[in-house]
């Protein structure tokens, strides 16, 4: 299986019938439920007749509605408990495994698959939830998808879709000290767009995209979405069977052998043919962060806020919209602009890592005075592994709060919110309007290492100057 890309070889193996018009039936290894986008869909079983068709092949968590200050039961938000009590009913009337709270295996339905050993390479995985494209970063084709699609995959195990094109995203070099995987995939966006990926999947790959470790793959595979790609995936290689290995439900023994060795031939052959390439230089990318209303309009923190003359006439008309909504000014710096919230968290910035990198920055320090800051880890197994090294002292000693394991403020279907023209130094996927929770409160898009070093500074601060600071 040398030749081709890995999405044509995972795509084929898939591959149950071809339908007319072009698309295709195809399989789906591994589907992922919440309490969000299931609902309706097994409401429609129901109206059917229908029951799952491979529960054994369906896991569920709860994550989008979940409280992270408490998470005693019943929920103080009727409507979160009913969601919550709906998704147990169902998983337990069609025996699929739920990850529910208090289980040690509850978390955000991106963080808890890979760490379970759930996502593997050379899968299908669909879940409702557009950041499914996380799981690619395990060489696997995943795919976010609406609620009658979940309806589609509960009752056939299959989805009919059209195969899309390849773009390679190749990475030379390496990512500079204090620059990570969020600044990279913001700079891809950046520079591409946020519609440049549509019809496309996107295959990371080149020196830079090998230096990754896991978590960052996840979430530069996370964030593809954002630029328009259905998914993003990387190449699976020693790192990914390091982290693979001793997993809950990776193959264990002499299976684990075969698979290692089966899920090497699902990489990009070296005469794959992709349909397009795209070149960028990591030593080139500083920490990135957003200015606007959408994830492409993103500038190096040491940058200033492109003017309209700077920007394609395309995209003057959303920039005009994005200066007076953010209240930011063309030719302003990016660094300096003051914050009122700081959000450490989501399916893309949640894990020990990510956790790791923020507390780097806050240790010794103290948020500044007048800055509300917490940290919500993406699980319950981040959460006890963070707290098993210290992390969580340090962020409460530095003035940040510790939350327990939810979607949190990233798109606030829960208690965390932003309130009224607030601004947010946040590390999660999207700054669209409205997006955390109020209607006209604002969103800058960042590193879990540049929120902390705003949350220290209480203003935009590039975090390798922090980190060249001495500490009181």
């Amino acid at each position: 299986m040398s030749s081709g890309t890995l999405y044509d070889k995972v795509w084929d193996l898939h591959r149950v019938a071809d339908l007319p018009g072009g698309s295709t039936q195809l399989f789906i290894g591994l589907h992922l439920i919440h309490e969000v986008t299931s609902p309706q869909a097994f409401a429609a079983l129901e109206d059917k007749g229908l029951t799952v068709r491979c529960p054994q092949r369906t896991v569920a968590t709860v994550d989008h509605i979940v409280p992270t200050t408490s998470q005693a039961r019943p929920f103080a938000d009727p409507l979160a408990e009913e969601m919550l009590s709906t998704l147990e009913r169902n998983c337990s009337h069609h025996g699929i495994t739920l990850h529910g709270l208090g289980s040690g295996r509850q978390g955000i339905v991106h963080v808890i698959a890979p760490e379970l050993g759930l996502t593997q390479p050379g899968m299908t995985v669909a879940c409702g939830d557009s950041h499914t494209s996380t799981h690619g970063a395990f060489g696997a084709i995943a795919f976010g998808i609406g609620t009658s699609q979940v309806r589609d995959v509960l009752a056939s195990q299959s989805l009919a879709m059209n195969k899309l094109k390849v773009r390679r995203i190749w990475v030379e070099n390496q990512l500079s000290p204090g620059v990570f995987a969020k600044d990279l995939i913001l700079h891809v966006i950046r520079s591409l767009g946020v519609k440049a990926g549509v019809g496309y999947a996107y295959e990371f790959a080149g020196p830079a995209i090998e230096a990754l470790s896991m978590e960052e793959r996840m979430t530069l595979c996370n964030m593809a979405i954002e630029g328009g790609a259905r998914c993003g995936y990387v190449n699976p290689d020693q790192t990914t069977f390091d982290y693979l290995h001793g997993r809950a439900q990776a193959p264990s023994a002499e299976a684990w052998d075969r698979a290692v060795s089966w899920w090497r031939s699902l990489a990009s052959g070296a005469d794959a043919c992709f349909d397009d390439e795209v070149r960028f230089d990591a030593a080139t990318i500083a920490p990135t962060v957003t200015w606007g209303i959408t994830p492409g309009q993103g500038i190096g923190v040491d940058e200033t806020v492109p003017r309209p003359e700077q920007l394609d006439p395309a995209d003057r008309p959303i920039a005009e919209e994005a200066y007076r909504y953010m209240d930011l000014a063309p030719g302003q710096a990016i660094a300096g602009v003051p914050v009122d919230v700081c959000f450490i968290g989501s399916c893309t910035n949640g894990r020990l890592s990510d956790l790791q990198a923020a507390a780097a920055v806050a240790k010794g320090r103290h948020v500044a005075s007048g800055i509300r800051a917490f940290v919500v880890p993406g699980s319950e197994q981040v959460a006890r592994a963070a707290e098993a090294e210290g992390l969580d002292a340090v962020f409460r000693e530095a003035g940040f709060e510790w939350r327990e394991p939810g979607c949190s403020m990233c798109l606030a279907m829960n208690p965390d919110r932003l309130e009224g023209r607030q601004i947010s130094a946040s590390s999660s996927n999207r700054n669209f309007k409205g997006r955390q929770g109020s209607a006209t409160g604002r969103t800058l898009l960042m590193s879990p290492a540049m929120v902390a070093a705003a949350a220290i500074t209480g203003q935009v601060r590039d975090v390798r100057q922090l980190n060249c600071m001495t500490t009181d």
